[in-house]
């Protein structure tokens, strides 16, 4: 048994395979490097992200069996070498998942704080039948308080590109955050001038992500265009096979969703 067939042996799913194992970890560290290039949130990969906390699990609960195994008092470690060798590998590999997965929250979270208000405003805008908008009942209200102009997103069922449980943090935390503004200055400001997302005079107060940023990306088809804009079809260049470009993110991202280049 090599160490693929180690690694694969803890997965008990359908397909399991030591090819499936490592296609996995290569599309989480590419999802991961993805995501810590670019400022804006990425669509969450729920499915992998399933098979990878499954796998997590039963890589847990394998090392605890094996290390209440090698810690037998009737079973020198001496005698069993391939229990400590597998033990080890599994240990090994576990770490590189957790770090993986750790690191990839961190970076969506600080995004998610940094623009909290941006994707809330971005949620709630697929409400395609309030009863009736949330700033029109903040217009009405003659308390208006900065937590009142957080939207709601409990009845949203498309959370894209967030998943549920970040959705939820996202509104709790604005929401404290906001309560926290009107408590310390927003409180004393006429009422008109106490929401989060005013766009008074043509000027926004919702802070976005930069689309125009810049990325190294190397082109996985064998020709890729990239676009002037993110909303226009117009190309400006081909990239080819085994190129690597510093582009915006704007003018690639289609692209990336498609699977045809990879971020570095």
């Amino acid at each position: 048994m090599d160490i693929d067939d180690i690694l694969a042996s803890v997965d008990h799913g359908p397909g399991a395979s030591p090819e499936s194992t490592a296609l996995d970890h290569q599309l989480l560290t590419r999802f991961w490097v993805a995501e810590r290039a670019v400022s804006e949130v990425l669509p969450w990969p729920a499915p992998l992200m399933e098979r990878m906390m499954d796998r997590v699990r039963n890589q847990i609960e394998t090392i605890e069996d094996l290390a209440a195994s090698s810690g037998d008092a009737t079973v020198p470690h001496t005698h069993n070498p391939n229990l400590n060798l597998r033990l080890s590998i599994l240990q090994t590999d576990l770490a590189r998942t957790q770090y993986l997965i750790r690191s990839l929250l961190r970076a969506r979270l600080a995004k998610v704080t940094k623009y909290s208000m941006h994707y809330l405003v971005r949620l709630a805008s697929r409400d395609k039948n309030p009863s009736q908008t949330q700033s029109t009942l903040s217009s009405q209200n003659p308390n208006q308080q900065p937590e009142d102009s957080v939207p709601d997103i409990a009845s949203l069922t498309d959370l894209a590109p967030l998943s549920e449980p970040e959705a939820s943090f996202l509104h709790a935390h604005q929401t404290l955050l906001a309560g926290h503004y009107g408590g310390s200055f927003m409180g004393a400001f006429p009422r008109q001038l106490r929401r989060l997302d005013d766009n008074a005079g043509g000027t926004s107060m919702v802070q976005g992500p930069d689309l125009r940023e810049v990325v190294f990306v190397r082109c996985l088809g064998a020709e890729v265009p990239v676009l002037l804009e993110e909303d226009d079809d117009d190309v400006g260049v081909t990239m080819r096979m085994g190129d690597v470009w510093v582009v915006r993110w704007e003018g690639v991202k289609k692209a990336w969703a498609r699977g045809e280049v990879e971020l570095l």
